[in-house]
């Protein structure tokens, strides 16, 4: 975990480099958060809830938390992490580290928001963050208060019995809908591919990072902190796609060639 704390200032640099050697408005011509909106229509909120939901980092951990439960390894994994504590080395620095890694990610956010194309310094330029990193916080607290809802109601005894809030995670809901979003806000940052995939794996780590600090400390069961990533990913998708206004996004999906026995792959524009 120090490596990745290590790493963090090595990440803001890349934001500012690529920041720097981008263009004062984003390709389309677009400033980012210029084109916030509150009424996308029910065709585009339909179109972003179903991108939300096929992509991998939402049912992806869902499905991995579905898979925990089999053989109790859920309950054992946490058992083994809580008392090897092999990443943090006790369950206080466990704990400590959790609220570190969790304001990174939103540090790193914040990041991605000044840094994105948006013309020219000015009044023009801070009204167009403040909308767009409003509707960051708008993704983040619906997340964030999903994942509340959700423990009050499913009630789950934490590992270490501190309370019943141990379903999901709202630490890893929290890093992941910041890091998340800020993924979203590179994708419109010029930059190098290979610059763009270790700033995205970074963000992801970090992520699993403050998921695991919350497993060692002894907070959550690894099935709580994959479900909290996958609330946090889905809203940070969802607001992005529905409520942004920026145009057209890649993606990459598949299907199944009618006849079976093959696979279509196919870039999408949303």
């Amino acid at each position: 975990m120090l490596l990745v704390m290590r790493a963090l200032p090595l990440i803001f640099a890349c934001f500012a480099t690529a920041s720097l050697s981008a263009c004062a408005t984003l390709p389309n011509g677009h400033r980012w958060g210029a084109d916030v909106t509150l009424s996308p229509g029910w065709a585009r909120v339909r179109a972003a809830a179903v991108s939300a939901i096929a992509d991998p980092w939402v049912w992806g951990p869902l499905a991995g938390a579905t898979v925990l439960q089999a053989g109790n390894f859920d309950h054992r994994l946490s058992r083994w992490g809580r008392s090897h504590d092999p990443v943090f080395g006790s369950q206080a620095d466990a704990t400590r580290w959790s609220y570190t890694l969790r304001s990174a990610s939103v540090g790193l956010d914040v990041a991605t928001v000044l840094f994105t194309p948006g013309g020219h310094l000015g009044g023009q330029w801070f009204l167009d963050k403040a909308k767009g990193y409003l509707l960051d916080l708008t993704a983040a607290t619906t997340a964030i208060e999903s994942t509340s809802l959700l423990q009050r109601v499913l009630r789950r005894e934490r590992p270490n019995r501190a309370n019943d809030h141990s379903f999901p995670s709202d630490h890893a809901t929290t890093s992941a809908v910041y890091t998340q979003m800020a993924i979203l806000n590179l994708e419109r940052i010029p930059m190098a591919g290979g610059t763009r995939a270790a700033l995205d794996a970074g963000l992801r780590a970090l992520t699993f990072a403050t998921s695991w600090a919350r497993v060692e400390g002894g907070w959550h069961y690894p099935s709580d902190t994959l479900a909290g990533m996958a609330i946090g990913n889905f809203c940070g998708v969802f607001f992005t796609d529905a409520f942004m206004g920026l145009g057209a996004r890649e993606r990459l999906a598949f299907a199944p060639v009618p006849g079976g026995g093959e696979l279509q792959f196919s870039l999408m524009l949303q």
